[in-house]
């Protein structure tokens, strides 16, 4: 097997183990702690409440899905996304952005299993201090999204390729 078959297939396992993960959880937060309504709460933390919320839109609730046919809008978008990563993620080379994709994959697949089966994502993690909110509440598969983000904007932003130098070109002419 090649070093970037591997590669690629580590990544298909890290998006399976991040939507396998994201659905247990949220199936123990609804049925085994009964979170089963929205606002439903329990307090963990003088700073992190699990706290049932039915999130009907994406990114920070933005586009909420008012209808059946804005549901099935982004259950088609958020699937094209998903879609989109994976084939990036199959065409890396480098790991860290294969493992980056990997959990927006994951996570992306998960909440597009939610919006499918329920019509919204299901998100209970709320972390507070005091009255400030640093997040809207989330799941594993919005905290995978976010992180996998921030790997792929700071290696954009941090990596920079060597200029080539003249010596370069002369050997890779040779």
């Amino acid at each position: 097997m090649s070093f970037l078959t591997r590669n690629r297939l580590t990544g298909l396992l890290i998006a399976a183990v991040i939507f396998v993960a994201d659905q247990l959880v949220k199936r123990w937060v609804v049925v085994d702690l009964g979170l089963r309504e929205r606002g439903d709460q329990i307090v963990v933390t003088p700073f992190f409440n699990l706290t049932r919320e039915n999130n009907y839109g994406v990114s920070l609730g933005m586009f909420s899905a008012d209808s059946m046919e804005m549901r099935w809008a982004l259950v088609a978008l958020t699937g094209g996304i998903a879609l989109f990563v994976l084939i990036w993620m199959m065409r890396e080379k480098a790991m860290a952005d294969i493992v980056a994709l990997a959990l927006i994959l994951g996570g992306a697949l998960g909440n597009i299993r939610d919006r499918f089966y329920h019509g919204f994502v299901i998100d209970y993690a709320d972390l507070h201090f005091g009255g400030f909110r640093p997040f809207l509440i989330f799941n594993v598969a919005d905290a995978a999204i976010t992180i996998g983000v921030v790997i792929i904007l700071a290696r954009t932003l941090l990596s920079r390729e060597k200029p080539e130098t003249e010596a370069d070109t002369i050997a890779s002419e040779s």
